[in-house]
């Protein structure tokens, strides 16, 4: 049986960020929210108790959250970004001209750069895919969802730095 789970670079801080996050979620959380299905319970007729909905609308949102977390750190490569070489790889910070505008931003997972004002494409969506280990200079039109055809060109590969 093969994992085909994507492996998601992290820093340790982002790993420690979302491990914090998971650990209070699936805790202090769950607690409160049950707390709160409770109370919304106690005030009578469910069908018409807006409380009660609006916390189990939330506790849903949480459980998916929870659920998300996990998947994300267990399958999460924890570490320091890579050293650029120069080659566009998870992690890394990518400046390029799409579709004739420039722009800069990260590699990775969206959690990796939460602090951050970098703009964020994974390396499974149309872009990060069709960029995926090309090298400054290097060149690749990739089909946008839209149909459209989009060139772009790999001006500059750095470090993620944290900012």
């Amino acid at each position: 049986m093969s994992n085909d789970a994507p492996v998601t670079f992290l820093t340790q801080e982002a790993y420690d960020r979302l491990h914090a996050e998971l650990e209070h979620l699936s805790t202090t959380g769950r607690e409160e929210i049950a707390k709160r299905i409770e109370a919304a319970r106690e005030e009578g007729d469910l069908k018409e108790n807006g409380g009660y909905h609006a916390a189990k609308d939330e506790q849903g949102k949480q459980e998916a959250r929870i659920r998300t977390l996990q998947s994300l750190l267990k399958d999460a490569k924890v570490g320091e970004a890579p050293e650029s070489t120069g080659v566009v790889e998870p992690g890394t910070v990518v400046t390029a001209v799409v579709a004739g505008g420039e722009e800069v931003f990260l590699l990775g997972n969206r959690e990796i750069a939460a602090d951050s004002e970098l703009d964020v494409y994974s390396e499974a969506s149309p872009l990060g895919a069709a960029i995926l280990g090309l090298r400054e200079g290097d060149t690749r039109s990739y089909t946008a969802p839209n149909g459209r055809e989009i060139t772009v060109e790999i001006v500059k590969v750095e470090t993620y730095s944290g900012q």
